[in-house]
């Protein structure tokens, strides 16, 4: 595996060294996870497309990308509901 270097403000990097320490992983493994656990600008579209196609498909709402854009976020609170519960089942488990 390659690796690399980041630069960060050295409270940061003892900040992030205590989280990973209290975790049991690398410091290299916890900037890893807590990236894992945003997704993209892209990879937001993608979920959104196929949350659209979905609606459109197997419910048969035939609602069109201004419409969608009109409403309540609602998958978006739904994904940052689960995230949060994702991050108390993981401090809860520690």
């Amino acid at each position: 595996m390659d690796t690399t270097t980041i630069q960060v403000p050295r409270k940061t990097r003892d900040h992030l060294a205590e989280l990973a320490k209290d975790r049991g992983i690398t410091l290299g493994q916890l900037v890893e996870a807590l990236a894992a656990e945003q997704p993209t600008a892209a990879e937001r579209a993608e979920r959104l497309a196929a949350a659209r196609e979905h609606v459109r498909t197997v419910i048969g709402l035939d609602i069109s990308d201004e419409e969608f854009d009109q409403a309540p976020d609602i998958l978006g609170n739904i994904y940052k509901i689960a995230a949060d519960k994702a991050r108390v089942a993981r401090s809860d488990a520690a």
